[in-house]
């Protein structure tokens, strides 16, 4: 009877199955918009899937100056009517519900966010936590004598060659040694005549020029 008894005990114990912890990541910026959801503790049979990893965004310069055409990821912490992406207008500025037009041309990411911060601080909200970042940055242009003048998206780390070939290559009467390079910023304008390798940066305008033999 007891080793009967003893059975039985172990097959109970056998048959019992505690909870299972389930960890989620929580490290982009949405979730740092709405918060920590809380999550049940799965049914009797489940099945966990495969780890998943989600891909990083692109990285990009702390120091970046921002410009129209610029586009952004706003997060306000808890705050789903300001969390949005937001398009930087001609005149340098996004604008946001409640606190309207914020300038935006010439500062960082981090001090437009300090910014709409301050903004928000002024009336609408007690303690707000706020974070930016690049969704797309504002386009290049390339003019003169390639195959496809135009404007094109800008992508990290280009180079004066590499938007030659976005625009389809030189066209047989380009000057292929050095183009002019326009770049702009909130100090003004400066244009220079540069090799092909030369780095390029977000709303730049590259001219290639005829070659005369």
């Amino acid at each position: 009877m007891i080793a009967a008894m003893a059975a039985l005990a172990l097959s109970g114990c056998m048959g019992r199955s505690g909870p299972v912890a389930v960890v989620q990541p929580q490290n982009d910026l949405d979730t740092f918009a709405y918060g920590h959801p809380v999550y049940a503790p799965p049914p009797a049979g489940y099945v966990p899937p495969m780890a998943y990893v989600a891909p990083s965004s692109p990285a990009y310069d702390q120091k970046y100056r921002l410009d129209a055409g610029d586009k952004l990821r706003v997060v306000v912490y808890g705050q789903e009517g300001l969390t949005n992406s937001y398009a930087i207008d001609a005149g340098g500025s996004i604008t946001m519900p409640l606190i309207g037009a914020v300038p935006a041309r010439g500062l960082t990411p981090a001090g437009l966010a300090a910014q709409i911060a301050a903004r928000l601080r002024g009336g609408f909200i007690r303690e707000p936590s706020v974070a930016v970042e690049i969704e797309t940055y504002r386009p290049f242009f390339i003019l003169g004598e390639v195959q496809a003048p135009g404007q094109y998206p800008y992508v990290p780390n280009m180079s004066v060659e590499s938007a030659v070939a976005i625009a389809g290559g030189f066209s047989p009467r380009a000057r292929r040694d050095e183009v002019t390079l326009t770049h702009t910023d909130p100090n003004g304008s400066l244009r220079t005549i540069v090799p092909l390798g030369t780095p390029l940066s977000p709303g730049d305008t590259v001219l290639v020029g005829e070659r005369w033999f």
